[in-house]
């Protein structure tokens, strides 16, 4: 039994009541009060605050018996809006979504300069950008959430980004001093597997997320929570070992997952092999459907130390269900059979592995699923399939 102070209790009973209205997307007082186990004058006070402050709404549903009409819930979707990041190397990914979850804008551009002082410029005036272009909803722009593509401590200050070669670096500080919003710092392939479990995979609380685009980031969800390890930086697999006398990798070792196994791997060789300097995932996919031999065969190299990585992840997190982000692997045929197949191990038990759906805005739609959790405080939320028109 929850005890505690009625300010405590309130707030619990809010969670509770906006839980459900994400998770239906229209729903009575009648059902919340039914679902939820609250009194019907509970629900009718928590509902009356949460119109009052135009997170929600309510209309009458279209009714052809005799007798009231009755009268749903809804997110307020205009009462707010996000600003997710992805700050990936060579380019940055922004999205904006409303408090629904639903993207409203995306773009993506690329990394002339890639000094930290002229990022962290870039950063302030695209969100200062943000900020007037929004400011029109009741809430405005909330807040901003920022995926790294590097180690990220609980304190949100960055360790260390392989690729830019970052140590210690306080963006959040940086930006908060020159951006009146709050603004959260967050390991990217944590904000994908958010995502998974926010927008995809309800049903899932153990999952695991790995993304395999600019290296390879791994988020792990464990019992519905986000599983960040003492310091904040669990999750690093991409610098797992799989060849101890292999590649030198830029974190200092030899031999990392991500020198043998990511999509950014797999261009450099192909690129070098192949005399293309231009050739991207694009093209890749295009050689893929015309069942080039070369670049077949570089894939199914790929495939093969992913399953290597893989089977190290099922047998030390016994994970329900694993997501790969990889567009190149969703184009090629049966990718996902040809991993089964390689994991062969009779103690290795999961229960299905998938190729992503939300693809490379895994990130950014994680980052702004995040910003809605933290500003509507609810637990373990739902948020509407972005595929799905609504």
């Amino acid at each position: 039994m929850i005890t505690g102070d009625g300010s405590y209790i309130k707030q619990i009973n809010r969670g509770l009541i906006l839980r459900e209205i994400y998770k239906n997307k229209a729903i009575s007082r009648a059902s919340l009060a039914s679902i939820t186990g609250l009194n019907k004058a509970t629900v009718s006070v928590q509902v009356a605050d949460l119109l009052r402050e135009s997170l929600i709404t309510e209309y009458e549903l279209p009714h052809n018996t005799v007798g009231r009409k009755p009268i749903m819930l809804s997110i307020n979707r205009k009462a707010g809006y996000v600003l997710g990041i992805d700050l990936d190397y060579k380019q940055i990914q922004f999205m904006i979504a409303d408090i629904n979850g639903h993207p409203v804008f995306s773009e993506s551009i690329s990394l002339d300069n890639e000094t930290y002082p002229d990022i962290v410029q870039l950063l302030i005036d695209y969100i200062q950008k943000a900020q007037r272009k929004w400011s029109h909803a009741y809430y405005g722009l909330i807040s901003v959430v920022i995926g790294v593509h590097g180690t990220v401590g609980n304190d949100q200050q960055i360790n260390f980004v392989p690729k830019h070669q970052w140590h210690h670096k306080k963006l959040k500080d940086a930006l908060e001093k020159q951006v009146n919003i709050q603004v959260v710092i967050e390991n990217n392939a944590n904000l994908s597997a958010y995502a998974e479990k926010v927008y995809k995979h309800h049903d899932s609380q153990n999952l695991v997320a790995i993304i395999l685009t600019s290296g390879i980031g791994s988020g792990m969800m464990i019992n519905g929570h986000l599983q960040k390890g003492f310091h904040g930086f669990a999750g690093e697999m991409g610098h797992m070992i799989i060849a101890p006398d292999g590649k030198k990798c830029r974190c200092g070792n030899n031999g990392c997952w991500e020198l043998y196994a990511s999509e950014s791997n797999l261009i450099d060789q192909l690129s070098k092999q192949m005399d293309d300097p231009d050739l991207n995932v694009n093209k890749i996919i295009e050689l893929i459907q015309q069942s080039d031999q070369h670049v077949l065969s570089a894939v199914e190299d790929l495939i093969y130390y992913l399953s290597i990585g893989l089977n190290n992840i099922i047998n030390l997190y016994n994970p329900e269900t694993l997501i790969i982000t990889s567009e190149i692997l969703k184009a090629y045929p049966d990718a996902i059979s040809k991993i089964k197949k390689n994991l062969t191990s009779s103690v290795s038990q999961y229960r299905d592995i998938f190729i992503s759906d939300l693809s490379h805005t895994s990130t950014t739609m994680g980052a702004c699923a995040l910003a809605i959790q933290h500003f509507s405080n609810v637990p373990q939320f739902i948020l509407p399939d972005p595929s799905l028109s609504y």
